[in-house]
């Protein structure tokens, strides 16, 4: 028979293997909590992803910090009104006034320049309407007296707003007030879609369309299609981060999104913009400032 000894000692070492496997699991609980802690969702504009600059960029950043990031890419607009919601962690976008307004409302508490590039006219190589040159907003008056096929990606996106922008600088609207579509010529046609797509349907159709530079580069089915409008100021394409306000949306990860946006306007976080190129031609051009 077990002595009383032993059994007590057996009864002993029974809960103690109990409470090493409740402790056990959780200290794995814990961890995963931490895990999932480390992982930021950014809402970002299409170029910065269909052009691979994430790609690129954001291996960087776990290295350096060991946090994912979940990048939800959709058009500017769309992306400041699911940060506006607070459904992400960071915002990554490039619409200036529309990023102010966003800060200004009480979303973010301050934006951070980051990089550029900028826009050109993409149109058929053999320019049936004659509009190559570095003036874009002549370029735009030739296409619509041409009534030119024209995509416009009509999506909100921060290209959008740019496009809108130069338009209404050619003088075919009232002043004050944006070009009506039938204005811009009776090739004008927008379709509510990506950078990617609104190349796609230029390239299949021969028609115009204004894109960043960082995703035409990228695009892989150019067809006959080229630049033919560059180098105009107008053309600017500005880049902005923004952790989502913390008072405002505390159950977000601002520990992380902070991380990023310390990394990307950092030294190291420039150097690894400007190091991204596609056949030896840099996209991004960084230009944070100190903090």
């Amino acid at each position: 028979m077990m002595s009383k000894k032993r059994a007590a000692w057996m009864r002993w070492s029974t809960q103690w293997s109990v409470h090493g496997v409740l402790l056990g699991g959780l200290l794995m609980a814990g961890l995963a909590n931490h895990v999932r802690a480390e992982e930021i969702t950014m809402a970002s504009t299409t170029s910065t992803e269909q052009s691979g600059l994430f790609s690129h960029l954001l291996p960087d950043f776990k290295k350096a910090t060991q946090v994912d990031v979940k990048v939800v890419a959709v058009g500017t607009g769309q992306a400041i009104d699911m940060a506006r919601r607070g459904d992400a962690d960071v915002l990554f976008v490039h619409d200036t006034a529309a990023e102010e307004k966003f800060v200004a409302e009480g979303n973010a508490v301050k934006r951070f320049p980051v990089m550029y590039n900028d826009f050109v006219l993409i149109g058929p190589a053999k320019d049936p309407v004659g509009v190559k040159g570095n003036d874009i907003v002549a370029a735009l008056k030739k296409v619509a007296a041409a009534n030119a096929p024209f995509v416009s990606r009509g999506d909100k996106s921060g290209t959008d707003a740019a496009e809108r922008r130069l338009w209404a600088q050619t003088g075919l609207g009232e002043a004050g007030q944006p070009v009506a579509n039938d204005k811009k010529g009776s090739g004008y046609k927008e379709c509510g879609c990506g950078m990617g797509p609104a190349l796609n349907i230029a390239a299949s159709t021969g028609a115009y369309v204004l894109s960043d530079r960082g995703t035409w580069l990228s695009f892989k089915n150019k067809a006959d299609l080229a630049v033919v409008v560059e180098g105009d100021k107008r053309l600017f394409n500005q880049y902005g981060v923004m952790v989502v306000n913390p008072a405002k949306f505390p159950s977000r990860n601002t520990a992380g999104a902070q991380k990023f946006v310390d990394w990307v306007i950092s030294p190291q976080g420039q150097a690894s913009i400007a190091a991204y190129k596609i056949g030896g031609e840099q996209l991004f051009f960084p230009n944070a400032t100190a903090k």
